[in-house]
């Protein structure tokens, strides 16, 4: 039970917990309701003051060259008046020629009046534009705020993103648009988004992250307190592009002109409103199609590097085995050459021994030709005799 205490009479009565909620609500909604209104006024005002102090410094201006030249013709008008007849013609002159610079100068003058009407016409159209988009974004804020409750606020960002998708699905045949549910890494973000050509080849991929903020937050967060785990995610799912669609800061205008680019802190990530979701995503993909021709030649020259790389190895393999080979033929033709060396060795031998067996065989036949009856009867006697005998 919560106490309450009446301003006027002092009387202090006590309401339960629902009931102190509507009443806080029904503060907090006057208070939403009156910035909004006076923020609209000191809107409006600004601008009035803008035009206001254009207009004033552009009559001052005139005003002070008019009266300029009018003191510059009465003081020529009185010089003309002391002067005599010959220079009366140089003055009239001069004072002519003074009266066609204030005509031109007029001239001038509505030209700049015409121009600086222009431009406040401009300015106020541009004002007026301005304000409208944020008159429409306030309208969609409040649309949106009274549309969810405080169970469904956490999801309600997400089902409206999911429902603008998928009634543009028909032009997106090829695309793959899920709640992400992979929490294998200690986290995951709300949605990711691929998309296919008719091959079946990837060519763009982008996380999303969903955050709203109900008004009785206690603790406001910025669209920065999310970039480092959502560049995470993106990193860990393998996604090319990471998305905040957030309705936090809603009174931010670097968040409210449409899409930021926040590459220059995390790789490839945006923040968006709401209404910019589907444009992003066919921006995003437009230009990866346009790129996807190149991925593809890439892939190409990337096959054709393989196919390289796989010929070079079986060269390798191939002068490999070559040098195995031939090492081992190299290895037995060395051995065969040793053995013919030696065989050549050993005939050598031979013939040389044969050699020698031929010059003693022909001195055994030379010793063989000299051998006659007297040399062998010579000194012998007995011998002759009986050769002798014989030859009788």
């Amino acid at each position: 039970m919560h106490e309450i205490k009446c301003p006027n009479c002092g009387t202090v009565f006590q309401i339960d917990e629902m009931d102190y909620q509507n009443v806080v609500k029904q503060i907090r909604d006057q208070e939403f309701e009156k910035e909004i209104s006076e923020r609209e006024k000191q809107y409006k005002i600004e601008k009035e003051s803008a035009v206001e102090l254009a207009k004033s410094k552009i009559e001052k201006e005139y005003q002070e060259r008019v009266t300029e030249q009018k003191l510059e013709i009465v003081e020529l008008k009185n010089k003309l008046v002391l002067q005599d007849k010959e220079s009366a013609l140089t003055i009239q002159e001069a004072l002519s020629k003074k009266e066609s610079e204030i005509s031109t100068l007029s001239n001038q003058l509505e030209l700049l009046k015409n121009d600086f009407l222009l431009k406040e016409k401009n300015m106020k159209e541009t004002y007026e534009e301005k304000l409208k988009d944020r008159e429409e974004q306030i309208s969609y804020y409040r649309d949106f705020k009274a549309r969810q409750s405080t169970k469904m606020i956490g999801e309600s960002l997400e089902v409206h993103c999911s429902n603008e998708f998928n009634k543009l699905r028909p032009l997106f045949s090829n695309a793959y648009f899920e709640k992400d549910n992979d929490a294998r890494s200690g986290s995951k973000g709300d949605f990711i988004y691929r998309d296919y050509d008719d091959e079946g080849m990837e060519f763009v991929s982008v996380m999303f992250e969903m955050k709203n903020e109900a008004d009785m937050t206690a603790t406001k967060h910025k669209n920065e307190d999310f970039f480092k785990e959502l560049d995470k995610d993106r990193r860990e799912k393998k996604c090319e592009y990471a998305v905040l669609v957030s309705l936090l800061e809603i009174d931010n205008d670097y968040y409210n002109e449409g899409i930021v680019d926040v590459s220059h802190k995390y790789e490839k990530m945006y923040v968006i409103r709401p209404q910019f979701f589907i444009p992003l995503i066919t921006l995003i993909r437009g230009m990866a199609m346009n790129s996807l021709k190149y991925k593809k030649e890439l892939l190409v020259i990337q096959n054709q590097n393989i196919d390289i790389s796989h010929f070079e190895d079986n060269l390798n393999t191939f002068k490999e085995g070559f040098a195995r080979n031939y090492r081992l033929a190299s290895d037995k033709f060395k051995k065969a050459i040793d053995e013919i060396d030696k065989t050549i060795d050993h005939l050598q031998k031979t013939k040389e021994a044969l050699l020698s067996s031929e010059n003693n065989l022909r001195l055994a036949n030379n010793k063989a030709d000299d051998l006659t009856i007297q040399r062998l009867t010579k000194g012998n006697e007995t011998m002759k005799k009986l050769f002798s005998e014989t030859k009788k």
